[in-house]
């Protein structure tokens, strides 16, 4: 079967029903470190990838070495990997089109609807959520002190104190969105941890 074919088998159906991409079935699809490095190649490649090229850069990024330099030791056991269990796994998830006669692996159109899941947060992070709800409580009480007329928050007028929380939010939203392209799968280089 072609990598087309196969993707047509896990592409919306002319009667309208798709596959259901569970929450999940996402999360267990980009739960293993492996299969993010696989979505990540695959969306920078944005076409059909040799099962060899693909083990080959993700043997590199796995062990920190340009691709040149990848062992056949380090790329048959990302290969092994890959081939016996990730891309089956991804592929029955609707996420790729995996042909294993013909070796080649690609993305489906479903795997887009797993960008809503790819909030990459640090180990050392917080998640953004709870960053803008402080944010947010810090606003509100700096507005509210500021509303009494408590000293120090009287020196600057009403007006500077807004302009403060806007500047506030403004270099958050900026940072953010910073961060989410630093931290997206698909983009130049190694995947983000």
């Amino acid at each position: 079967m072609s990598a087309t074919a196969v993707q047509q088998a896990h592409s919306p159906s002319l009667d309208g029903d798709s596959t259901d991409l569970t929450q999940d079935v996402a999360f267990r699809v980009l739960s293993c470190q492996r299969r993010r490095y696989v979505m990540h190649y695959l969306l920078q490649q944005g076409s059909s990838v040799s099962l060899h090229e693909l083990s080959k850069q993700l043997a590199a990024w796995e062990n920190d070495v340009p691709v040149a330099e990848v062992t056949y030791k380090q790329r048959i056991r990302v290969y092994t990997a890959i081939r016996q269990s990730h891309l089956p796994k991804m592929h029955d998830s609707g996420v790729v089109a995996f042909d294993a006669n013909a070796g080649t692996v690609c993305l489906t159109d479903d795997a887009t609807k797993l960008e809503v899941y790819l909030d990459i947060v640090p180990h050392d992070g917080i998640p953004w959520s709870s960053y803008y709800l402080g944010l947010g409580a810090l606003s509100a009480s700096l507005v509210a002190i500021a509303g009494v007329g408590l000293f120090p928050f009287t020196l600057l007028p009403d007006i500077a104190w807004g302009l403060i929380v806007t500047t506030l939010f403004v270099a958050s939203a900026i940072a953010h969105k910073r961060h989410d392209t630093r931290n997206r799968l698909g983009r130049e280089g190694k995947p983000p941890v």
